[in-house]
């Protein structure tokens, strides 16, 4: 779901790709965030620009007056696309952005190192609430590594594409842990693009980020949002043992509609052994996926895709809508309604996830469950000490 310039890119609910929202959009800079309310584009161009561009950016999220929850009971607007027709983007997926207290410091830090993040790349509208620590003062950014081209073509994400990109920068593993060590942040999250014109899919390359961030800030909680790896267990296992808190792979869709969304290198058989192969070589890690709704897939195949993953021992699940990037890529079957991302997020805790977030706007990177893993991690961590 979204680029990044230089080492750092998008996620993958990312958006592994960050869903477009919105993990995977032409780029967007931070610097936009505190004029975007000062654009002079009439309510109408705005909607015309939705209509004829390459899908909703930044400011379609925080514009508009039905953005107000007691409207949205009153929108007439078609949730199911027709034949030939576009959606128009529903009022539940308009927001404002809040500016925390650690926002503009970790904003001029990322400029001053020429680092960038999925959080500003996908145009995510949690960027404010994450990096500022919003209500539950855990401060966050999901970073990406080993470059912003990916070997491979999900029909869902933006991320540049070749057969041969750039190769690795040896030093990017100690440079980024200097980088997020400096930051004052409580948790971070690490992905990257598929990187399959390498050996080890860049296994090393993540793990060695992973232990330098251990080394240099112990108490920083590290999620890695990984590849499949082409089904390489070895590589799935040389991050398992790097020293990170949560395991995160992306099985994107459901079942039947892997083939239709995501490049055909991956399947679902495949991921799911990636999370059930984490598990096993450190049961103690918490592992985490993702699922894109609206994209025609029925509510018999969640149930069976969220089964699946409870049985598989997967611990995290969010759910959020799918936002088309641009007029190139899927469009969007569906707009789910929050009661229906509600209904989902009680099925999921009925199942025995640790936890579920679901909502329109939740990434596989949501802050609120960062918070809850946040707490959940140190309480683990002060009873094995105990014991």
């Amino acid at each position: 779901m979204a680029l990044v310039k230089h080492s750092f890119i998008a996620g993958r609910f990312s958006t592994h790709h960050i869903w477009s929202g919105p993990k995977c959009n032409p780029r967007v800079y931070a610097s936009g965030l505190t004029t975007v309310a000062k654009s002079s584009l009439t309510r109408p161009d705005r909607k015309n620009k939705l209509l004829t561009d390459d899908g909703p950016d930044l400011q379609d999220f925080i514009s508009g007056d039905l953005s107000e929850k007691n409207n949205w009971a009153e929108y007439r607007g078609n949730l199911k696309r027709q034949k030939g027709e576009r959606l128009r983007l529903p009022p539940w997926l308009k927001t404002e952005i809040p500016i925390g207290k650690n926002f503009n410091k970790l904003k001029n830090s990322l400029r001053d190192l020429n680092l960038h993040t999925v959080c500003e790349e996908a145009r995510c509208p949690n960027i404010g609430e994450c990096w500022g620590g919003g209500e539950y003062a855990t401060a966050t950014a999901t970073i990406m590594l080993m470059g912003d081209t990916c070997t491979r073509g999900c029909r869902f994400c933006s991320v540049k594409t070749a057969r041969q990109p750039a190769p690795l920068d040896p030093a990017e593993p100690y440079n980024t842990a200097k980088a997020i060590a400096a930051w004052g942040l409580d948790y971070v999250v690490l992905t990257s693009v598929d990187r399959d014109d390498i050996a080890d899919g860049g296994a090393k390359h993540i793990a060695k980020t992973v232990s330098n961030l251990k080394e240099r800030k112990p108490q920083l909680l590290v999620e890695c949002l990984t590849p499949d790896f082409r089904g390489d267990l070895a590589a799935v296992e040389e991050i398992a043992r790097s020293g990170l808190d949560v395991y995160a792979h992306n099985v994107e869709t459901v079942r039947e509609l892997q083939r239709h969304v995501r490049d055909p290198r991956a399947n679902f058989d495949q991921s799911l052994s990636v999370l059930k192969h984490a598990k096993k070589i450190k049961p103690t890690l918490l592992t985490k996926t993702s699922i894109m709704l609206g994209l025609g897939e029925t509510d018999q195949q969640i149930l069976n895709t969220m089964t699946e993953l409870r049985e598989a021992g997967v611990d995290c699940l969010t759910l959020g809508q799918y936002m088309q990037p641009t007029k190139r890529h899927l469009k969007v079957d569906e707009y789910v309604t929050p009661e229906k991302f509600a209904h989902w997020e009680k099925v999921g805790n009925d199942m025995g996830f640790v936890y579920t977030a679901s909502g329109p706007l939740v990434r596989s990177s949501y802050k609120a469950g960062e918070f809850f893993l946040k707490n959940l991690l140190e309480k683990r961590k002060a009873s094995a000490t105990i014991a």
